[in-house]
C-alpha cells in the first residue's frame, strides 16, 4: 500500500500542512491495521512494563489537542490538564478507539485552518512559555504522532505475539 504522502493528495495545502495531514492519515491507517484484532485486555496490556497501546492512542490525540491549542495561541483548559493526568488509565477498547478516531479527525480540521503566513508567529509552550513558532508546533504534531504510532504498533505486535 502506498503511504498517504505518495498518493498525490491534499495538494490544495502547502507542504507543512499537507505533511501534518498525511502523518495524521497514516497514523489512522496504521492504528486501524495493527490494532484491529486486539482485545480490550490486549489494548491495555503492559508487556515488560512498557506503556500500553491504549496509552499511545490516548496520548497521541490528547497531545495533538494540546499542541494545536498552543499553536492557536490559546492556553490549556482545566479539562485538557485533567485529561493529561488520565492518559495511563484504561477506558476500554471501544472508547479508546473512538477517542483516537475522533481526535485524529478533529486535529485534521484544526490543522487545515492555519495559514502559511502564521508559521513564524511566536508561541509559548506550557507554564514556562518555552519559545517556539506555529510552524514548529505543526511539524511537531506530525513527528510526535508518528513516534507514538510506531510505539503503538510495536507494542501491538508484542501483545499479539504473546497470545500463543
Amino acid at each position: 500500500m502506498v503511504e498517504p504522502w505518495l498518493r498525490g493528495t491534499l495538494m490544495e495545502f502547502d507542504a507543512v500542512r499537507r505533511g501534518v495531514l498525511h502523518a495524521l492519515e497514516l497514523a489512522a491507517e496504521d492504528v486501524a491495521l495493527w490494532c484491529e484484532g486486539l482485545s480490550g485486555e490486549e489494548m491495555e496490556a503492559r508487556p515488560f512494563g512498557i506503556v500500553s497501546v491504549g496509552f499511545h492512542l490516548r496520548h497521541m490525540v490528547r497531545s495533538l489537542d494540546r499542541l494545536l491549542t498552543y499553536a492557536e495561541g490559546e492556553t490549556l483548559t482545566k479539562e485538557q490538564m485533567e485529561r493529561l493526568k488520565t492518559e495511563l488509565d484504561s477506558f476500554g477498547r471501544d472508547k479508546t478507539m473512538m477517542e483516537f478516531a475522533e481526535g485524529i479527525e478533529v486535529a485534521g480540521v484544526r490543522v487545515k485552518r492555519f495559514s502559511p503566513e502564521s508559521y513564524e508567529t511566536a508561541r509559548g509552550i506550557g507554564r514556562k512559555k518555552l519559545p517556539t513558532t506555529v510552524g514548529a508546533l505543526l511539524v511537531h504534531c506530525a513527528d510526535h504522532t508518528q513516534r507514538h504510532v510506531g510505539q503503538a504498533i510495536t507494542t501491538a505486535k508484542v501483545v499479539a505475539g504473546m497470545r500463543g
